[in-house]
């Protein structure tokens, strides 16, 4: 007899209570959201760094361009120029990019154009996280001539 209550008292014992059960959840549910919102900013700037990165990329690639054909790609040759031989060029010696030109870091193409209004070399953008022109902060643009 006294074996079996022991038995139920060791049985009973190991098992976790609702009550505890909702103080654990609780307890990671309050974690999450304090670092969710940290984690999903530090997201939002790898992005633009990202991105940063790339046109930084790209504008190496188009100044190896320059030194073996004279010119920079026009804006109707873009970027692809950097993978592809324009036709009318003749001193290409690419591919000037390991691999096809990228998106930006938001799913979109990068905007090149050249003659750029911003200096001598050629104007590449990204858009930023809103598509749009302009913006504050992880919408602001991406460009090419500031390094931000």
């Amino acid at each position: 007899m006294e074996r079996q209550v022991s038995e139920r008292r060791r049985r009973s014992g190991s098992g976790v209570t609702l009550i505890e059960m909702l103080v654990v959840v609780t307890i990671i549910a309050l974690f999450a959201a304090l670092v969710a919102p940290r984690m999903l900013k530090r997201s939002d700037t790898a992005r633009v760094t990202a991105a940063r990165a790339q046109i930084n990329s790209f504008m190496t690639a188009i100044g190896a361009y320059k030194l073996d054909t004279g010119l920079f790609p026009s804006t109707e040759q873009g970027l692809n120029a950097l993978r592809v031989k324009p036709a009318e060029v003749n001193q290409w010696q690419g591919p000037y990019l390991p691999q096809d030109i990228p998106v930006d870091p938001w799913g979109r193409p990068y905007t090149y154009k050249f003659p750029g209004e911003h200096g001598d070399e050629p104007d590449i953008v990204s858009l930023g996280a809103d598509g749009q022109p302009g913006g504050e902060g992880i919408y602001a643009d991406v460009l090419s001539w500031k390094s931000q």
